[in-house]
């Protein structure tokens, strides 16, 4: 009798199971309810051109982008945080399904994915109908702004007001909430890969060398800076010469890429203006008290907080784990959907 108990409450957990998803540009987390982040992986996904067949997901796709022969073609399915490729999107989100909950599908869990504030409807019923269609029993959506805040540990339920950077691969977005739910928001298409570009433009332009996405990164992660640094730093950069077509080696200071980073920073800062503009006067003063909260990959860019709180005269701070709060957030408002039901779509 207590075997039969035990494969019943197996059952009902199995059936009952849980998913957050946090679908970003550059790098999706999975967390399954009970068991917390499963899943880190690059959003980056390798399908063979003959049948469409994934080959490669996540850190192993990442690898050949660039790289692939004609037979195989590694991207990005996510572009400016909302999906570009519908069916590889899907491919993918079936990948993180399986991952999470193993390969019986009958056992459909429910999923929440979490969306941009400023996607618009057509974006977010692609988003809604790729899950489902990936294997999901129901579907939710929670605004990214709103997870950042739940992740952040930042008491939305308050009436009080809160605010909330969100700066990932594909967009920023900031928002003011409070009583759980987001009084002003905006958002810029403009995120860390934008950053890459601005780099990538930079090296084309004053060096006359084509260079790679993953060495734009790599150049943004080692001497990158949201200010102008008091001591200099340079990295050897390799590319290929736009003139000869031939490999050739240059050296980028960080002097070169706080100017290439200035135009796309000045977008980020001017978001957040934007929404304190519109935001009413009694939050205004708890935001002042409280500050801005930054989370997102792209917010660990050096000195970028000293920035804001310069362009902006509101002292910014960077969230603990500012890379997980976006997925603990959504984790923690699948697991306690009736509490957070009615800031979900």
């Amino acid at each position: 009798m207590r075997e039969k108990v035990n494969m019943l409450e197996c059952w009902h957990m199995s059936w009952g199971k849980r998913i957050g998803i946090d679908l970003g540009t550059a790098n999706s987390l999975v967390w399954v309810a009970g068991r917390g982040i499963v899943l880190n992986e690059p959003t980056v996904v390798a399908v063979s051109v003959e049948d469409m067949r994934v080959v490669a997901v996540g850190h192993e796709a990442k690898t050949m982008l660039g790289r692939t022969p004609g037979n195989i073609i590694a991207s990005r399915p996510m572009k400016d945080g909302v999906i570009a490729d519908y069916a590889i999107t899907e491919a993918l989100i079936r990948f993180f399904i399986q991952k999470a909950v193993g390969k019986n599908l009958w056992l459909k869990p429910e999923v929440m994915i979490c969306v941009p504030a400023g996607c618009t409807q057509v974006e977010r019923r692609a988003a809604v109908d790729a899950t489902m269609a990936a294997g999901a029993k129901a579907t939710y959506l929670i605004d990214e702004p709103l997870a950042a805040a739940i992740g952040a540990g930042v008491p939305i339920a308050e009436a009080s007001g809160n605010m909330i950077l969100d700066v990932g691969g594909g967009s920023a977005e900031t928002a003011v909430i409070s009583l759980g739910g987001v009084v002003a928001h905006k958002s810029v298409r403009v995120g860390g890969n934008k950053l890459d570009e601005a780099i990538m433009d930079f090296a084309r332009r004053n060096h006359a060398l084509v260079i790679g996405d993953q060495t734009a990164e790599m150049v943004k992660i080692k001497i990158g800076s949201a200010i102008k640094l008091p001591r200099e730093e340079s990295i050897q950069v390799k590319g290929r010469d736009t003139v000869t077509g031939l490999p050739r080696t240059i050296t980028l200071t960080s002097s070169d890429v706080y100017q290439a980073l200035t135009k796309p920073l000045a977008q980020i800062v001017g978001v957040v203006k934007a929404v304190l503009e519109e935001t009413p006067p009694e939050l205004s003063s708890d935001i002042i008290d409280r500050g801005i909260v930054m989370s997102g990959g792209t917010a660990t860019l050096r000195n970028l907080d000293t920035l804001l709180t310069r362009e902006v005269g509101v002292p910014a701070y960077l969230a603990e784990e500012p890379l997980l709060c976006v997925v603990k957030g959504t984790g923690k408002a699948i697991e306690n959907i009736d509490t957070y039901r009615r800031a979900l779509r």
